[in-house]
């Protein structure tokens, strides 16, 4: 059995059992899908979702004891992810947080903003300027979103987790799960309508 089919909780049952190489493959499984998780909630900072990112992991091995071997493992790992988030929004909630329309950096001569981080969510767009228009309504129709209704779409779509899974990190009813994505898709349908209207 190769680490490929090797389920996320084998894996963690491993390292519980002292093999490293069992955390390493879980790091290499989900960095880069927890990484994009907590870039979006930190406002595209990268380099504080890098550090949430290194925090997240630090945490998994520093509570690996207290790891229910009957959860899934991811989970648990969002919901780590999602706490140091939190934690790190309070701490600097004296600043100016960066909306989902600004700059990803001041560096940044293009202008990227986190609404091009869903380049490839975009609905066959074949010419460049039709692509950048829909970047550019999609990330505006987001951040209309209230932010509970954004958070659920975003773990949905972007992560890919399950309703079931969104209700454990989130510690909601999975009712309220779908009742959050129901009303982020009606928001999403309206703002975007004008978009449609003219493509």
């Amino acid at each position: 059995m190769n680490d490929q089919q090797i389920t996320d909780e084998q894996l963690m049952q491993r390292f519980l059992e002292g093999d490293s190489r069992a955390f390493e493959t879980l790091m290499n499984r989900h960095s880069r899908k927890l990484y994009n998780f907590i870039l979006r909630k930190v406002g595209g900072n990268p380099e504080k979702a890098a550090d949430i990112l290194q925090d997240s992991f630090l945490r998994v091995v520093s509570k690996a004891d207290s790891f229910q071997r009957h959860s899934k493992f991811t989970t648990w790992l969002y919901t780590i992810a999602r706490n140091l988030c939190i934690d790190a929004a309070r701490k600097a909630s004296y600043r100016q947080h960066a909306r989902l329309d600004q700059p990803l950096s001041k560096s940044d001569e293009g202008g990227a903003t986190l609404g091009d981080k869903v380049a490839s969510k975009s609905p066959g767009a074949d010419v460049e300027t039709r692509d950048k228009r829909f970047r550019e309504a999609l990330t505006g129709a987001l951040a209309k979103l209230p932010d509970e209704q954004r958070e659920v779409f975003e773990m949905r779509e972007f992560q890919g987790l399950k309703f079931r899974e969104i209700a454990d990190i989130l510690s909601i009813p999975e009712n309220t799960v779908k009742s959050r994505m129901r009303y982020a898709l009606s928001g999403l349908r309206d703002s975007l309508k004008k978009f449609s209207e003219t493509i």
